[in-house]
């Protein structure tokens, strides 16, 4: 099993890059969020990797942190869910968005995802609700960041924002602004951006 590569990112075409190893090329496909993180070609990269053998071929997965890699092993457990699948979830998910969706048992946060529908996005917070794993304190603090989170996304969405921008601008802001300091912090961070 490849655990892990360090090497010289030679390309990057979404969502496959090549990473020289010692001479040897590795393609690894890596989802969107890993994807942005990298450096730039030419530069020293280090991926957490999944080897999936088939019967006609081996596919390499490469992942920024352990923990991007376990949520994708737990995703390709899951009846009909694939590798496809499970990377479209993690471009289009970061890893506590996905433990908030569970957590809150939110099928409409994940049927935003690319090739994810009603029925997939139940079975996904079905099958993962146990899977992974959260605690009674950090419920307690996620439904609330939620709440908060969710009021200033749709603020910023309804202004003309997409999913991307403003997931991005809910991180950067305190966690202790109240909903209207929130929303000035988003926009602020946002129009900085533009």
């Amino acid at each position: 099993m490849i655990g892990r590569l360090t090497g010289i990112l030679l390309e990057k075409h979404p969502p496959q890059i090549l990473l020289d190893v010692q001479g040897v090329g590795y393609e690894v496909d890596v989802p969107m969020s890993t994807f942005y993180d990298l450096p730039a070609v030419g530069v020293e990269a280090t991926l957490y990797t999944h080897l999936m053998i088939r019967e006609d071929m081996h596919l390499l997965f490469g992942f920024a942190s352990e923990s991007e890699r376990q949520v994708f092993r737990q995703l390709v457990k899951i009846s009909g869910i694939g590798a496809r699948t499970a990377l479209s979830l993690l471009s289009g998910l970061s890893i506590s968005d996905l433990h908030q969706a569970v957590a809150t048992q939110d099928s409409v946060r994940l049927t935003k995802v690319p090739g994810i529908g009603k029925k997939t996005a139940e079975r996904l917070l079905l099958e993962l609700r146990d899977k992974l794993s959260i605690t009674a304190v950090d419920l307690g603090d996620v439904l609330h960041a939620v709440d908060k989170g969710n009021d200033i996304l749709n603020a910023l969405l309804s202004l003309g924002y997409n999913d991307r921008e403003a997931t991005w601008a809910i991180k950067q802001i305190s966690k202790d602004a109240s909903l209207s300091d929130g929303i000035r912090q988003a926009l602020q961070l946002l129009s900085k951006e533009k």
